[in-house]
């Protein structure tokens, strides 16, 4: 997600990048921000799934499902991450 990130700098907010690149912050801040998208994303799955209902029980009761309903709420979870952290 650091990457992502990295490439928003460049094109979005070029006078960041370059002060960043040439403090020599560049990579901590890069690695700062790919350890917090990392825990957003994680934080947002588990509440929005736990508020859908979606659990282990489920899984064994129907696998397809489950997987669905899941990767529906990762994609989620990536938009927020994305929205309020990389490209922000």
């Amino acid at each position: 997600m650091g990457q992502r990130h990295l490439h928003y700098l460049k094109r979005h907010r070029k006078t960041v990048y370059a002060s960043l690149l040439t403090s020599g912050k560049l990579n901590a801040y890069l690695a700062d921000v790919d350890r917090q998208a990392e825990a957003m994303f994680e934080l947002s799955v588990q509440q929005i799934a736990a508020s859908e209902g979606i659990t282990e029980r489920l899984k064994a009761a129907d696998q397809l499902k489950w997987v669905s309903r899941m990767n529906n709420v990762r994609n989620r979870a990536m938009e927020i991450v994305n929205t309020e952290l990389i490209f922000a």
